[in-house]
């Protein structure tokens, strides 16, 4: 499950960056130095936001978890982040142009809010991961109730478990090694 989370972390880590980057060729309406530590700020609080919201209903789900069965159809690993960036390319591409685009007003500020949110994805990915470690155990989502990309969606009933050694993920959704 910390696979579809995590799974929107690097390109938006790398398109943020990048826009970032690129962001501060143009000087921009505020100035370089306003728009870095403003970014800086939003940065900051961007990634706290994302890491933080709708933790509870993780918890809810995953106090509610129960064992695999047979007839559940559990993705891999390479599969899931692959369908998650298709369904998602368009937005990410828009994103990335929205932070370039936003850099002649504010310079590397757009670049880094991109970058926030994916950091923020990335800590709860990590946190998920922490507790999967605790628990010894792998939370999933049934591949029919996942819609597009969330993890924590409506027609999530709750997630399923299986020891730490199924499947091609580690705790918190990185590959395992």
């Amino acid at each position: 499950m910390a696979v579809v989370v995590r799974a929107g972390a690097a390109p938006m880590l790398w398109l943020g960056g990048l826009a970032a980057a690129v962001g501060l060729v143009p000087e921009g309406l505020t100035g370089r130095s306003i728009g870095l530590y403003g970014g800086a700020a939003v940065f900051l609080v961007t990634a706290a936001v994302v890491a933080s919201v709708r933790t509870g209903r993780y918890r809810e789900l995953e106090r509610a978890a129960t064992r695999a069965a047979r007839g559940d159809i559990l993705q891999d690993r390479a599969v899931t982040v692959r369908n998650w960036r298709r369904r998602h390319r368009w937005w990410l591409l828009a994103a990335f142009a929205a932070a370039v685009g936003s850099a002649f007003a504010v310079p590397a500020a757009g670049g880094l809010l991109l970058a926030g949110a994916g950091t923020g994805l990335w800590l709860k990915a990590r946190a998920l991961g922490r507790r999967e470690s605790a628990a010894e155990k792998l939370l999933w989502v049934r591949t029919d109730w996942v819609e597009d990309g969330r993890p924590t969606g409506t027609r999530v009933k709750g997630y399923r478990t299986t020891g730490p050694a199924a499947g091609d993920a580690a705790p918190g959704g990185a590959r395992r090694r």
